[in-house]
């Protein structure tokens, strides 16, 4: 067996990551820890020159920046304790001012757009006028001064600028969980459907031309996948850039000043790109030689001439590099994560399962190098549920399979990227199919002699702890234990207590999840109506704050089960949100569940670590 690799090491934040080139191409910012190990932005010359501290986050750490088209002037996102309604901060890189544009309690704002014809202006949107809706605010970025330019009907959840950073189209729900897509010649004129998307179809804006009159869209209408469409304004038609029958688009990589789709990426076994501008593939000819892995690119200056570049693997930290595009040139820039090369980290592999009724499921097995003998297995679920796993390093992965755990990792029924067919598979399947899916894996692992079948954990966040209860409480005879992180409890009280500005999305959640008004069918799909059938042990870890799963819905499940005396372990975090964000709490909680897997399932642990200033209560 291979050496035991710390927690701190896995669970600590990045030594740096997040690079990204300022517009003129003088600077490079990203983010690192401070010397109290919170995540700061940090500023550069882009060749030589020392790195300098720029921002002084007080405790949870910055992970979301991006530089304006206003000379030096930046802009960072951060919340309170994880409540999500988040702030913008502007800070300019010369006088080391940082300044709030978005100083409105309980009010949660998001970026619209920049645009380097209008370097001094932002637009965000904001629910400061209603709480329900979203509107969007043309901010001034050297006085602060907002102003609302576009007023939310009701039921947009989305909204596209043009080059000139006028708001030109939206995406709007429709009371069958369907949308439209709308579009105007100018701001100041009325709505028009360009198209109309239905409750089993997916797609939204991407960008509009540089002259405005095209506008890049990804639609699943008159096809499974999401192709990557182009919709002419003066003809009213669209066509296709690019499209795959399985998979959906996943990405697209734009000009940043002219606005042309250059190449598109599908998330298959892993990413995979197709170049749609010829003036770029000799570029990326360069980056697919120079090393293996995923290839991940963004822009870095307007001019185009360079790129920040990273490549990501399985068995070892991204790595980042400025590409200079002229001399075909990589420079290296950093490695996310320090020393990662020479721990004993282990492959992802890709694997297809057949579900019981015929579906092709994609799925990722990691295990230990050693397999002498049968070895105890976690089956890791994702969150979503409409998101999926990936092939890549993922360190808690790399945790589970050093500490002796076989780890599948399955994609689903309803987990997004492979198609509408197999994306609507997944409606009202809630503790139903989507559940039968991942008892397929657990039997194809145990088929394939695997695993030992006695000793096979469930463990996941968000959907992934829904799901994990789900295992417990629906098939309490299939797992040993279970770790559920900030999962729902009951559909019912989940769909009362979610962010008021999810109300124009409860159709769409009501046309995937349930019926929201039938209490008797979300109760047969909710794991509290079913705690009499727990009868394996199940640790719960919670965010205080956390606005999407409410912390009552981990509360009234322990309640429960400590009323007919059934075993739960629950840990509360009083200042995290959605999942673990500070490093001392990450740290607290996977020591935990170590432990906790090690009892019940038998695999290794590192000696319990309680460290310095983690906020985790067990109640």
């Amino acid at each position: 067996m291979s050496e035991l690799i710390p927690r701190k090491i896995l669970f600590d934040n990045p030594r740096r990551a997040s690079p990204h080139l300022s517009p003129d191409g003088q600077w490079l910012a990203y983010v690192a820890p401070d010397e109290r190990d919170v995540l700061q932005v940090w500023l550069k010359p882009r060749e030589g020159g020392l790195e300098e501290l720029l921002t002084a986050d007080p405790k949870r750490g910055i992970r979301s920046f991006f530089w304006t088209y206003l000379p030096d002037v930046l802009i960072y996102l951060q919340d309170k304790d994880g409540d999500e309604n988040f702030h913008l901060y502007r800070v300019n890189v010369k006088s080391r001012e940082v300044r709030s544009l978005t100083p409105f309690d309980g009010v949660r704002a998001d970026v619209v757009a920049v645009e380097p014809q209008v370097p001094g202006q932002i637009l965000i949107s904001m629910n400061r006028r209603n709480p329900k809706v979203m509107d969007v605010h043309r901010v001034d970025l050297t006085s602060g001064e907002s102003i609302l330019v576009t007023q939310n009907p009701g039921n947009v959840i989305g909204w596209t600028t043009d080059s000139d950073l006028q708001v030109r189209a939206a995406t709007a729900a429709t009371p069958d969980g369907g949308h439209e897509i709308w579009w105007r010649a100018q701001e100041a004129d009325a709505w028009s459907t360009i198209l109309t998307l239905g409750p089993d179809d997916q797609g939204h804006p991407i960008d509009f031309s540089e002259d405005g009159k095209t506008l890049h869209l990804l639609s699943s209408h008159d096809a499974n996948a999401q192709r990557l469409l182009a919709w002419d304004s003066g003809t009213k038609q669209f066509s296709v850039i690019a499209e795959d029958s399985e998979y959906d688009v996943a990405g697209v990589f734009v000009h940043p000043m002219h606005r042309t789709v250059l190449a598109v990426s599908f998330n298959k076994d892993r990413i995979r790109w197709q170049v749609i501008d010829p003036s770029i593939a000799d570029d990326f000819k360069t980056l697919q030689n120079f090393r293996d892995g995923e290839i991940h690119p963004t822009h870095g200056d307007l001019q185009d001439h360079f790129w920040v570049v990273s490549f990501t693997s399985d068995v070892a930290p991204a790595q980042y590099y400025l590409y200079d595009r002229p001399a075909k040139k990589l420079i290296f820039l950093f490695s996310q994560r320090q020393g990662w090369e020479q721990l004993p980290l282990v492959p992802m592999q890709s694997v297809l399962i057949h579900s019981r009724d015929g579906l092709t499921l994609h799925a990722y097995l990691s295990q230990p190098p050693s397999r002498e003998s049968v070895l105890p297995a976690v089956l890791l679920v994702h969150g979503g549920p409409w998101a999926r796993d990936r092939w890549g390093l993922n360190a808690m992965v790399q945790w589970l399979v050093n500490r002796g755990y076989v780890v599948l990792q399955m994609n689903y029924r309803g987990s997004i990227g492979y198609g509408k067919k197999f994306l609507n598979a997944g409606n009202r399947e809630w503790a139903a199919k989507m559940h039968d899916d991942l008892l397929d894996g657990v039997k194809w692992l145990i088929d394939n002699k695997r695993v030992d079948p006695k000793r096979i954990g469930i463990m996941g966040g968000s959907y992934g702890g829904y799901a994990t209860l789900v295992g417990l409480t629906f098939t309490p005879d299939v797992f040993a234990c279970g770790v559920d992180i900030v999962g729902p409890s009951n559909l019912m009280t989940l769909i009362k207590t979610i962010p008021s500005y999810w109300e124009p999305m409860k159709a769409a959640f009501a046309r995937r999840v349930g019926p929201l008004d039938d209490e008797a069918f979300m109760a047969s799909r909710s794991p509290l109506s079913r705690v009499d059938h727990i009868k394996k042990p199940l640790l719960i870890g919670q965010g205080a704050n956390d606005p999407r799963v409410k912390q009552s819905e981990s509360d009234q499940i322990v309640q429960a089960m400590r009323a007919k005396k059934l075993p739960v372990t629950y840990l509360v975090y009083t200042d995290e949100g959605h999942g673990f964000v500070r490093p001392e709490n990450r740290m607290h909680f996977h020591a935990r569940v170590e432990a906790f897997l090690a009892e019940h399932l038998g695999g290794r642990f590192e000696s319990p670590l309680d460290p310095a200033g983690h906020c985790g209560e067990e109640r």
